[in-house]
């Protein structure tokens, strides 16, 4: 009898362990969709949020304060995946900050020394502004300046991707704090960019992706 016990040890215990773990890979395969089909801005700047995974910031008049958030995003987040072929950044900036986008790029560059061509900016007036702020639907606001600390995960469709577990909604990640950047943030980019390979993989157009 005791022979038997063992040997089913041997073999169900493996298989039991085998099955929780993947029963886990399935729930976290995907990050859930927190609002579908946000504005469109294609029609109204050179940028487009369709066919691209997207970090979207708003980072108002005085992007000058905002330094320290584009450093831990860049440090944290972008030169991680930037090399992605469909990642990329987009800010949204009130018309009349063009040149102060300029200056806090050019200053990350000098002293990071990377490549930010996949990171963009698009001027829009404060009317489409706040209308795509608030076609994300979150429990966020943005400030009297039309920013807001918190970036957000667009996927290649124009949703709003996020957490949505035991600890509530989690609609964005405070840029201010690495500590939200690394805990949720990277693991979160991790998941939705493997989840377009597997979609790329299934159908047979796996390309140079990471």
């Amino acid at each position: 009898m005791r022979k038997y016990f063992v040997l089913t040890i041997l073999f169900v215990l493996p298989l039991v362990v085998y099955l929780f773990f993947a029963s886990g890979i399935n729930n976290f395969a995907k990050l859930p969709i927190l609002t579908k089909n946000i504005k469109d801005i294609s029609s109204i700047s050179d940028v487009s949020l369709k066919d691209k995974i997207t970090i979207l910031g708003f980072f108002g008049k005085n992007i000058q304060d905002r330094y320290g958030d584009a450093g831990n995003l860049n440090q944290e987040i972008y030169k991680r995946f930037n090399e992605f072929k469909d990642f990329q950044f987009v800010i949204i900036q009130p018309r009349g900050t063009e040149d102060l986008s300029k200056d806090l790029l050019n200053e990350l560059n000098r002293v990071t020394k990377t490549d930010f061509k996949n990171w963009k900016f698009a001027s829009m007036d404060e009317k489409d502004i706040i209308d795509l702020f608030n076609s994300l639907n979150t429990n966020l606001e943005l400030d009297s300046n039309l920013g807001v600390s918190y970036v957000f995960i667009i996927d290649r469709d124009g949703n709003l991707r996020g957490r949505d577990d035991k600890d509530g909604v989690k609609f964005g990640y405070d840029s201010r704090f690495v500590a939200d950047i690394n805990n949720n943030m990277v693991d979160d980019v991790k998941v939705i960019l493997a989840e377009y390979r597997m979609a790329l993989k299934k159908n047979n157009i796996y390309k140079d992706q990471l």
